[in-house]
């Protein structure tokens, strides 16, 4: 039996709670985890595994097994990117979860310098505007926008980026421009439903909220970006989301003499364990490039 994958066969078991989830991040069948652990307990004559409803759960000596198993993966891990040197690339695979909208527009565009430094490095990039179970899902890092609702998530802060009102020039054209946030209140606006409708801005010390109105509502960033580009009306969102085309002159900011809370983006590692080298080293990358201190090293 192979110790390493049976230490990773268990590790992954507990934290999915499952064997076919641990079998679709292992990128095996479900019959081979089984198997693995069978023989695993076999050869340590103990039970590490027990079902409930909350699907498998550890029995005392399996946690105490998992526990010294991730530590011990984590420590390989280190212990082999050591033995390569600073200078050598990563492998395995990285899995990076992000909201769909800026994954493409500064996520993704940014990944053929990353493989180009680490040939030996696969990435999964899971694309979700929600927060999702790190742990349950084999995240190895999260890029995430705004607070962190987790107050026990490992994270680390890399940009902080404005926030600004978005429109067309073909619909300011139309609803002609606001030039105070009460001005809001008359003007078609798209919601996005995961933020609240009502907006506040300060100016010199003064504080306005209005809440907007509007017929359209969306769930994800990238249908905002849809309905501002069909000119449907306005919108608030983060400056990283329109760069093409605040560049182009396809969206311009409105109220620019108003300030919104700025927007933070975070790197979020799954809680409980080390942030792997691969993990770390992506989010330094990432850091540099939206800092705009990227210096052509990965």
């Amino acid at each position: 039996m192979d110790r390493y994958q049976a230490m990773l066969t268990l590790v992954r078991v507990v934290e999915t709670g499952s064997f076919s989830a641990a079998a679709r991040q292992l990128n095996v069948g479900q019959p081979a985890v089984s198997k693995t652990i069978a023989q695993l307990e076999g050869r340590l004559q103990v039970s590490l595994l027990i079902r409930s409803t909350h699907g498998l759960t550890p029995t005392e000596a399996g946690q105490r097994f998992y526990e010294r198993a991730k530590a011990a993966l984590q420590e390989a891990d280190e212990a082999e990117l050591a033995a390569r040197g600073a200078g050598a690339g990563l492998s395995g695979c990285l899995r990076v979860s992000a909201a769909t909208t800026f994954a493409r527009l500064h996520v993704i565009p940014l990944l053929p310098h990353f493989l180009e430094h680490h040939p030996e490095l696969e990435i999964d990039v899971i694309l979700d505007d929600r927060v999702i179970d790190l742990v349950a899902e084999g995240i190895d890092i999260s890029l995430r926008m705004g607070s962190l609702p987790d107050s026990a998530a490992v994270a680390r802060r890399l940009a902080t980026g404005g926030r600004s009102v978005f429109a067309t020039p073909s619909y300011l054209a139309r609803a002609g421009e606001p030039r105070t946030p009460a001005d809001l209140a008359e003007h078609e606006t798209i919601v996005y439903s995961q933020l609240s409708n009502t907006w506040s801005f300060t100016r010199e010390g003064t504080v306005a909220s209005v809440t907007v109105r509007g017929r359209v509502r969306v769930s994800a960033a990238e249908g905002l970006r849809a309905a501002v580009l069909a000119d449907i009306g306005l919108t608030i969102g983060s400056d990283w989301m329109f760069v093409p085309e605040l560049a182009s002159g396809a969206v311009k900011r409105v109220l620019t003499d108003w300030a919104l809370p700025p927007i933070d983006l975070w790197a979020v590692f799954p809680a409980g364990r080390m942030a792997s080298a691969k993990a770390r080293q992506f989010a330094s990358f990432v850091e540099a490039a939206i800092t705009g201190s990227y210096s052509g090293k990965a």
